[in-house]
């Protein structure tokens, strides 16, 4: 089931970072950079960042979220993120899914590392456009995708 997660409540945005942590230290794996920025993220991080989370739940444990920030009809998506547990089982397909089909939405934007296959061919494979790629430092390189709907 996706629902939307009020981040702000702490309990919620705990079971967030419960996700998001192994989930970045597995692309952290993936792109050979230990210096992920979202594994440095906080439960009080989480909850000033601005952006709207759902999540998806199995028997209320949450499994995967997405969230973004809106603008003018773009979503800027910030991040997608899996449990390691539930890799495989079609949740981040479900979540990108889920914010297609929100009113108003015209364009979707994200960013990934460029070394993480498994999501750059996500993005690609769900008509996502590659824009440019964009070094961070030495050890990080992104790729920057759009997809108008």
């Amino acid at each position: 089931m996706i629902k939307e997660i009020d981040i702000k409540d702490r309990k919620a945005a705990e079971q967030v970072l419960s996700v998001q942590l192994p989930a970045y230290k597995i692309e952290a794996e993936i792109i050979g950079c230990a210096d992920l920025p979202p594994l440095k993220d906080t439960v009080a991080a989480l909850q000033i960042t601005g952006e709207t989370f759902f999540g998806y739940f199995i028997d209320e444990k949450l499994c995967g979220a997405i969230s973004f920030k809106e603008e003018n009809g773009v979503f800027d998506i910030h991040r997608l993120i899996v449990h390691p547990e539930h890799f495989r089982k079609g949740i981040a397909q479900k979540l990108l899914n889920y914010i297609e089909l929100r009113p108003m939405l015209e364009k979707m934007i994200v960013t990934t590392g460029s070394k993480n296959t498994p999501a750059v061919a996500f993005y690609l494979k769900n008509g996502f456009i590659e824009l440019e790629k964009i070094e961070i430092n030495g050890s990080l390189t992104i790729t920057a995708f759009e997809k108008y709907l």
